[in-house]
């Protein structure tokens, strides 16, 4: 495996490994929770990564102590990542979990660091930090105290109900500086869910974590993400999506339409192809042009989703921004209908 470059003692130079082999321990857990998986613990050189300029990510930095994610999303975009460690971007990415134990050391050391300037950290945007293997590496409150602790400002996106765990700490962080959370609940079909996401909390389940945090005080926005062309996009999804997510409280609800990076889309076509054949043929034609559907087709869902947000009282976020979760600040006015694409690389 390509290791080395990111591993605390790398002993080669200019090798452009990710991890050093020496450095890695690796443990299955004979529990039924993670039975199948594998965890790879590395101790990382670096936490803190910087978005490529290129990228759609409304964000500069991210903090990512996992790769590899077993929510078990068919189309995550983040599985292309796991080809970086010469790992599967299949079953491999749901089950072959790196994990950077000393994620909340190096944080805490970056955020002291003299040349750092205090930017806002976007976290769960690349795989879920939050995921099953957050319940027993419990990285997450060493990371948010790190933060609280430098007042530094952040998000959190989520589709796990161990976000709860933490509210204590999500408190304490809002005292001192901008926090934002938001809960990803592309659709409430049951069969769909089972079908693409195996590996999640159910859409109810995440509901009820917007319906939490918001009792507790701390607004939640909702990314209704990804909008799955032909299988969730059916006006009655829409209307049962939005409807969920008003009467949990969101603050906001913000389509994204699915999109198919190199990666992803090898592995979700093979599944709709699987599952979905009728459908292999229209997918192709939609997204023949690159990874992200059609511009009319990502407007006109947001458009619905708008108007459907309108009507039942909740308003779109800023373009890609989390809610501020500190009490202060006033609910936003519902912002009209989008008049471009708002398709953004966040899930």
């Amino acid at each position: 495996m390509r290791w080395d470059n990111l591993a605390e003692n790398t002993t080669k130079e200019g090798s452009g490994a990710l991890f050093a082999a020496d450095a890695v321990t690796t443990r299955t857990f004979d529990t039924p929770e993670f039975r199948g998986i594998t965890f790879h613990e590395i101790r990382a050189r670096s936490i803190v990564n910087r978005v490529p300029g290129a990228s759609r990510m409304p964000f500069e930095w991210t903090v990512n102590p996992y790769r590899g994610c077993t929510h078990a999303c068919v189309y995550c975009f983040a599985r292309r990542t796991h080809s970086y460690l010469d790992l599967d971007t299949g079953l491999g990415f749901d089950s072959q979990i790196v994990v950077k134990v000393n994620a909340a050391e190096l944080l805490s050391r970056h955020l002291a660091s003299r040349t750092w300037q205090g930017q806002h950290i976007a976290m769960g945007t690349n795989v879920d930090c939050y995921q099953r293997a957050e319940g027993r590496y419990r990285l997450m409150p060493g990371i948010l105290a790190a933060l609280r602790d430098h007042a530094n400002p952040f998000s959190v996106l989520t589709k796990g109900t161990l976000i709860l765990r933490d509210l204590d700490l999500l408190r304490q962080a809002a005292e001192v500086t901008e926090v934002g959370v938001s809960v990803s609940v592309g659709f409430t079909d049951q069969e769909l869910w089972r079908t693409v996401e195996p590996g999640t909390p159910s859409p109810e389940r995440r509901l009820d974590v917007v319906r939490a945090l918001t009792d507790s005080g701390i607004g939640c926005g909702v990314l209704m993400a990804p909008v799955i062309p032909f299988l969730g996009d059916h006006p009655d999804q829409l209307r049962d999506t939005v409807r969920a997510v008003a009467a949990a409280g969101a603050t906001s609800v913000t389509p994204l339409v699915l999109h198919l990076r190199p990666g992803a889309r090898e592995w979700f076509m093979q599944w709709l192809g699987r599952c979905h054949p009728h459908l292999v043929e229209r997918y192709e034609q939609m997204y023949a042009d690159g990874a992200y559907a059609p511009t009319w087709y990502q407007r006109d869902i947001t458009r619905r989703v708008h108007e459907l947000a309108a009507e039942f009282g909740i308003g779109p976020a800023d373009r890609g921004g989390a809610r501020s979760i500190t009490r202060e600040t006033p609910a936003p006015a519902l912002d009209g209908p989008a008049t471009g694409p708002t398709q953004l690389s966040l899930l």
